[in-house]
């Protein structure tokens, strides 16, 4: 699966590309014959508010057709987010199956 990936505050490296990567291929085998006409992944970094230090915030777009598959979530860790992330669009895609 072919992901737009972007980066806020804060700079994207490769190895963070490839883990998400990773990460959406894992997906595939829940999709199955599902098109998915375009995957949107954004990575942010939160500053400021209540919690002390960095919050990390990760956002899929996943654009299947007549639906659009949305998930967020935040972390203090980056990695623990773009987990949290897959696995709940693993859930939303099965229930995306399960009404088509």
């Amino acid at each position: 699966m072919k992901i737009n990936l972007k980066a806020s505050k804060f700079e994207l490296t490769e190895a963070i590309t490839a883990y998400c990567q990773t990460k959406m291929d894992m997906l595939d085998k829940y999709l199955g014959d599902i098109a998915v006409i375009n995957c949107d992944f954004e990575i942010a970094k939160a500053v400021g508010g209540q919690n002390k230090g960095d919050i990390f915030r990760a956002e899929v777009n996943l654009e299947v057709p007549r639906k659009l598959l949305r998930v967020e979530k935040t972390e203090k860790d980056l990695y623990k987010a773009i987990d949290k992330v897959k696995d709940h669009l693993e859930i939303v895609i099965k229930k995306y199956k399960e009404k088509k």
